[in-house]
């Protein structure tokens, strides 16, 4: 194990001290923030980074050669060269492009690659456990280019169906799933997918939101051809997404948007496009936010992602055990009900009461929860669900916090009882 990867120097009350979010009081209680499959938390030094950013060299990039401009130029453009190393892409940083967030990402993905490699007869494969951001998109490129969406079907036990997979796999141009179901907690077996679709002719694409910030993640080792992930849901600000993909497949993808910054030369006649990421990163992009996300992937190498692992797998390991002996029935774990392949986020049924409503008991106990169809309703469906209530933990998630939650959802219990 690496020395950014020993668990015995890895201590959640220091990331938790990290967090000025978690010195917030609510209803009289410390905060319980259990929502982070919604939006993780910031440490100082992604917020310092971005208040360096805006006091001291406020610019817009690429453009100007004042010194303010340049260090402005070189944070973005540091930012990018971090996330590169953070997934191991092994064209460096001229395969990083930066967009928005996941969705859009996924967009990119659909109207650009997708427009201009997929007709009629082609097939584009995802699974039941998709969030919206990796449907939709496949909907919309259906109803222009007339390729078909086809889903893997999801167990009784909450994993991919992948008893008939060969035959799903006909016609299938592209792979496209979730490293990480933000439902189930499900892990994917990428890697044995990667194989699958490469046998058959097809490329994989993974949405990385979930797994990104809850585990090492290198793109060569998993032999996938496209990752989208997000910088709000790994300790980084909103507002900035990423697409990898390698730099064979980028140069041949057309622009998403049209504009400033994403052109090598316009003329009366027509435009000529720039070369590598910043050919889909029109306009003014999100500058700050990149270096926000630069330093929150410099936070999660400093604490080591296999510490996050190992802390986070044990959390999920003892919520899951401690849920089923409380309520015994009463409260339904959708999602595996072991730590076998599973991430550390816990959706609930709580039996009789409506998710909304534990939400808002929950709330009373300081306790952060995520209730609602988390956009994913074709899941929500197979399981004959409106919605659930989801816990979701973090690096700077404790033991503590699930007492919190226990003590919250056995007062919901008692009350709606």
């Amino acid at each position: 194990m690496a020395s950014g990867d020993d668990v015995t120097s890895f201590d959640p009350r220091r990331v938790r001290a990290d967090i000025p979010q978690l010195n917030r009081v609510i209803n009289d209680r410390s905060i319980t923030y259990l929502d982070t499959a919604s939006t993780s938390l910031q440490p100082r030094a992604v917020l310092e980074a971005m208040t360096r950013y805006y006091e001291l060299r406020h610019a817009n990039v690429h453009r100007a050669v004042y010194q303010t401009a340049e260090e402005a130029t070189a944070a973005y453009e540091g930012a990018r060269d971090a996330v590169a190393g953070f997934i191991n892409a092994p064209g460096g940083s001229g395969e990083i492009v930066f967009t928005k967030n996941v969705t859009e990402s996924f967009n990119l993905l659909a109207k650009s690659w997708g427009a201009a490699n997929l007709g009629p007869g082609d097939v584009v494969l995802v699974s039941e456990m998709e969030h919206h951001a990796n449907i939709v998109p496949w909907f919309q490129l259906r109803e222009t280019t007339g390729v078909e969406v086809r889903f893997i079907p999801v167990t009784d036990d909450f994993r991919l169906d992948l008893s008939d997979i060969d035959a799903l796999m006909k016609d299938v141009k592209l792979l496209s799933v979730t490293g990480m179901s933000n439902v189930l907690g499900t892990i994917t077996p990428v890697r044995e997918l990667a194989r699958l679709a490469h046998r058959h002719g097809a490329l994989i694409a993974v949405d990385g939101a979930q797994s990104v910030a809850h585990a090492p993640t290198d793109v060569v080792d998993l032999d996938v051809d496209f990752l989208l992930f997000t910088g709000h849901k790994m300790l980084g600000p909103t507002g900035i997404g990423v697409f990898w993909t390698r730099e064979a497949i980028l140069a041949d993808m057309p622009p998403f948007l049209g504009g400033g910054g994403m052109i090598a030369d316009v003329r009366t006649d027509g435009y000529t496009p720039a070369s590598g990421p910043t050919r889909f990163e029109a306009g003014t992009p999100p500058i700050a936010e990149a270096v926000g996300l630069g330093a929150a992937v410099r936070y999660l190498e400093g604490l080591g992602m296999a510490n996050i692992v190992f802390h986070e797998h044990a959390l999920t390991g003892d919520a899951l055990t401690r849920l089923e002996l409380e309520f015994q029935g009463r409260v339904r774990i959708i999602g595996p009900p072991d730590t076998t392949a599973r991430g550390g986020v816990i959706s609930l049924d709580v039996d009789g009461v409506h998710p909304h409503d534990v939400a808002q008991v929950l709330d009373q106990f300081g306790v952060c929860v995520r209730p609602g169809h988390h956009c994913a309703k074709p899941l929500m469906r197979r399981f004959g669900l409106a919605a659930t209530v989801r816990a979701s933990f973090g690096p700077y998630s404790l033991a503590g916090d699930t007492d919190v939650l226990i003590e919250g959802l056995a007062h919901a219990v008692k009350m709606f009882g």
